[in-house]
C-alpha cells in the first residue's frame, strides 16, 4: 500500500472518520461499539491535540484514523492511543502500522515522552509497547495486565511515570 497518505485530520473529514471508526469496530469482540462517539467527544475536550488526530487516505478516500489524547500518570502528562481504526476491507494491509508509526513521530516532535494503550497483546509489542505494570503504571479500571501497555518515546523517561492513569472523563461517557 504505497499510495497511502497519512495526514492530520481536518474538520471536513469528521463525517468520513465517524463512518470509518464505526465500521472498524462493528465486529470487534472486545469493543463497546462506541469508539466513533468517543472520537467525537474527545475532539471537543481539553485533552484533544489536533496534530495527533490523523487519517490514512487512499485516492482521496479516508480508510483509517488514529487519535492520541493527553492523560496523566501520577500527575505527569502522557498520551493515550485510542482508538486506531481501519476500514475492514483495508485491515491487514499495513495501514494501522503506518498510522501508529506516524503518530509516534508527531508525538515525539511535540515533546511527549510516554504513550499508554489498551489493546491486542499480539499486535502492539511490534511497535515497542510493553506491559505497563512493569513500570508501576496501572489502568483505572479492571483490565487484563497483558492488554494494558506503555511505550517510551524518549529514552529513560518511563522512570518518571508511576501510578494510575487518569483518562479524560470523555472516555467514561456513553
Amino acid at each position: 500500500m504505497n499510495n497511502v497518505i497519512i495526514r492530520q485530520e481536518q474538520e471536513s473529514d469528521y463525517k468520513q472518520v465517524f463512518k470509518v471508526v464505526k465500521m472498524a469496530f462493528e465486529n470487534e469482540k472486545y469493543s463497546d461499539k462506541d469508539e466513533h462517539n468517543l472520537v467525537g467527544r474527545l475532539r471537543k475536550s481539553d485533552v484533544f491535540i489536533s496534530e495527533l488526530s490523523m487519517v490514512a487516505e487512499i485516492d482521496g478516500k479516508i480508510v483509517g484514523h488514529i487519535l492520541f489524547t493527553e492523560i496523566t500518570i501520577g500527575g505527569q502528562i502522557a498520551l493515550a492511543l485510542a482508538p486506531v481504526a481501519v476500514l475492514p476491507d483495508y485491515q491487514g494491509s499495513g495501514i494501522g502500522s503506518k498510522l501508529i508509526k506516524a503518530g509516534h513521530e508527531v508525538a515525539k516532535t511535540l515533546g511527549y515522552k510516554v504513550i499508554v494503550l489498551l489493546g491486542h497483546k499480539e499486535y502492539y509489542p511490534r511497535f515497542g509497547y510493553v506491559k505497563a505494570s512493569l513500570y508501576g503504571i496501572k489502568a483505572p479500571f479492571d483490565v487484563p495486565d497483558e492488554n494494558f501497555m506503555v511505550l517510551e518515546l524518549k529514552e529513560n523517561s518511563l522512570k518518571e511515570f508511576n501510578g494510575v492513569v487518569e483518562y479524560a472523563s470523555e472516555f467514561f461517557q456513553a
